[in-house]
């Protein structure tokens, strides 16, 4: 049977849409990405230079979707032995349309069982994200840290080598926590390096006036959807300046990583689950 040019469009139109349907829902979001990247720190000391760090976000563990990307980045990080892992927040997803919030941090036992997986040589911390904060906030800090997991809230905490010391933070939501820059780096010399979790990106702004190297964010989920050229059409307060990638904010590096899971609709198109790999460098290197 011959076709029309104008049923020949429509079915090359059907075909391509029903491509991108799969990538979107099916492909995509179960097939994490491996960022690696490196990170010139000025105040690191020389016996720090070459730490890798990696860095994991924005897990909305559910049972069906974010587990199978979860699973697969567990094990690209075992295979690659960083010395340390960050992960910054939103473990488990504030509900749409039901009022039962504490509910939701029910998934965080799965998640957690998946990320103690992981094997470094100096730990794995955390932070809280906005859907943590807002659903069980205690019960998800509690969890983590009976895991080994160490979660940072407005604290800090020295990491010593060679009598050299670098500084790892972590703030409180700025959305739904209590998120205090002041009392987080408190105790820390300011002549000593910082790397700070803090879930939203565009908290940056506020950072770059403190002594701070190093931003880890999440939060914007890169968009999840993002249209070629034209970027992502939707993303989330505190998360629109700085939505994906490496940033310079004055003197302070900020990378924004487009997380694991997704929120709402499970699915990405052109902006794939990610796994960050930082190998930190002295500038006397």
């Amino acid at each position: 049977m011959s076709l029309t040019r104008r049923s020949f469009f429509k079915l090359g139109a059907s075909v391509a849409i029903t491509a991108i349907a799969v990538d979107a829902a099916v492909l995509e979001p179960n097939d994490p990405q491996l960022v690696q990247l490196t990170i010139p720190i000025k105040r690191l000391p020389a016996e720090w230079d070459g730490l890798r760090i990696a860095q994991l976000s924005d897990f909305h563990y559910d049972d069906h979707f974010s587990v199978v990307p979860l699973r697969k980045a567990v094990e690209t990080l075992n295979r690659l032995q960083p010395d340390l892992v960050l992960l910054t927040g939103d473990f488990v997803t504030v509900p749409a349309f039901s009022h039962h919030r504490k509910k939701a941090a029910d998934v965080i036992e799965p998640c957690t069982q998946l990320l103690e997986q992981l094997k470094t040589n100096l730990g794995s911390f955390a932070c809280l994200g906005n859907h943590d904060v807002a659903t069980d906030p205690h019960r998800i800090l509690n969890t983590l840290q009976s895991r080994n997991i160490k979660v940072l809230r407005n604290q800090s905490a020295p990491l010593e080598k060679g009598g050299k010391r670098l500084w790892l933070a972590g703030i409180d939501d700025v959305i739904e926590g209590s998120a205090d820059l002041d009392i987080t780096l408190r105790s820390i010399p300011a002549s000593e390096p910082v790397v700070l979790m803090a879930h939203e990106p565009d908290f940056a702004t506020h950072v770059a006036k403190y002594p701070v190297d190093l931003q880890l964010s999440g939060h914007s989920h890169g968009g999840q959807v993002r249209i070629p050229f034209v970027g992502a059409p939707v993303l989330p307060k505190l998360g629109m300046k700085f939505p994906k990638g490496l940033y310079q904010v004055g003197r302070l590096t900020l990378y924004t990583n487009v997380g694991i899971g997704t929120v709402r609709l499970p699915v990405r198109f052109h902006c794939p689950p990610e796994i960050t790999l930082f190998t930190l460098k002295s500038s006397s290197n």
